[in-house]
């Protein structure tokens, strides 16, 4: 790596190694839960918007928990479902609330987030089930939540980024319902471990590799679905037909080249695809919108509403 990590990014990491905080990896499943709320959740009060819901709508495994954010914007809203990052084993609709306002507000949409069952005590496939259930059912009921078009878009941050790419998978393959753009943020794309990133950036950047080996070993049922591809989206064959896409990655992130090689794999495919690449920072940065709260995560939502905006409206 040539680049600097960001001063204020540097700040955070050098307090959490203050506090003493050891990685998520080698706390309890308990502790690495409360753990990542704790950092995620912003002591100051979020971004205001127009109104926020919550209610449920029907899953396979029973009623999926959703909040809804509406942004005081003109218009007919488009609808964009979210789903949260925290390794397939962490996180719930409060983790990523400051977010999911904040991408309300930017993009202009009504912003529908899903709180998806979690692994270990739900593997690989269910929390991608239910974020499909609640895909089509937003598809379907656009007008239900407020929206004045069913124009949808899809977006998610880390293993949130690839639930995002296997829920357009399975709309693909399974004729669901027509998503007209996805935003991918820091994406874990592959059961492997074997890029530059994950070697460059192994320890020292909050997300560890570790870290990432717990998930996926927690995700998965078994190797085997490592290898599936709405699991790793690397490995499918054909990454045509799915919807235009905005990826972004960052230069201190095991997951960087996960989301490199996931980006030059749809434009090879023949999708639109803008990669953007903050490369002073680090997985997980968009969330930290409080406390500490990063310029650059501010500037990446804002780029996000942008991209978002020009392809739906």
């Amino acid at each position: 790596m040539t680049s600097t990590l960001d001063p204020q990014v540097e700040d955070y990491l050098h307090g959490l190694s203050e506090q003493g905080l050891p990685p998520l990896h080698r706390l309890s499943l308990r502790d690495a839960r409360e753990t990542y709320r704790e950092l995620s959740v912003p002591d100051e009060p979020p971004s205001s918007v127009a109104s926020v819901t919550d209610r449920t709508v029907p899953g396979p495994g029973g009623e999926i928990p959703i909040r809804v954010y509406e942004p005081a914007a003109d218009g007919a809203l488009c609808p964009l479902v979210f789903f949260h990052g925290g390794g397939w084993m962490l996180g719930d609709l409060e983790t990523h609330d400051a977010l999911c306002r904040a991408l309300a507000n930017s993009t202009e949409c009504i912003v529908v987030s899903v709180d998806y069952r979690l692994a270990p005590e739900h593997r690989f496939p269910s929390g991608l089930e239910d974020c499909y259930a609640v895909t089509r059912w937003v598809a379907n009921n656009a007008e239900t939540i407020g929206c004045g078009s069913d124009t949808l878009a899809i977006a998610g941050d880390s293993a949130g980024a690839a639930l995002a790419v296997g829920v357009s998978l399975l709309s693909r393959d399974r004729d669901g319902p027509a998503i007209a753009y996805q935003v991918l943020a820091y994406p874990a794309t592959d059961y492997a471990f074997d890029t530059s990133s994950y070697d460059e950036n192994a320890q020292g950047y909050f997300l560890t590799r570790k870290d990432m080996e717990r998930f996926w070993k927690g995700y998965l049922r078994s190797e085997r679905d490592g290898t599936h591809p709405y699991a790793s989206p690397l490995r499918t064959e054909r990454l045509d037909g799915l919807p235009p896409s905005c990826v972004l990655t960052c230069g201190f992130d095991p997951l960087r080249d996960d989301g490199r090689r996931l980006a030059d794999r749809l434009a090879e495919a023949g999708v639109p695809t803008r990669h953007i690449q903050y490369d002073d920072m680090i997985h997980g940065f968009l969330t930290m919108l409080s406390d500490p709260r990063l310029d650059r995560a501010d500037e990446a939502i804002e780029e996000i509403g942008t991209e978002v905006r020009n392809e739906l409206y």
